[in-house]
């Protein structure tokens, strides 16, 4: 099977597994888009107050 332009999208945690997996995956061809979820600001502070 080549992998020459499939496109692949993965779940960038912020951790080294995820990016590994990604360089590797491009490595092998692969079309790499890579996504990463902000689902809130700290803890107990509403995401709408944060000052940036």
């Amino acid at each position: 099977m080549s992998a020459r332009g499939e496109k692949v999208v993965v779940a960038m945690s912020g951790g080294v597994d995820s990016s590994v997996a990604a360089a590797r995956l491009l490595r092998a061809g692969y079309d790499v888009v890579g996504a990463f979820l902000c689902l809130g600001g700290p803890a107990g502070e509403p995401v709408g107050e944060r000052g940036g």
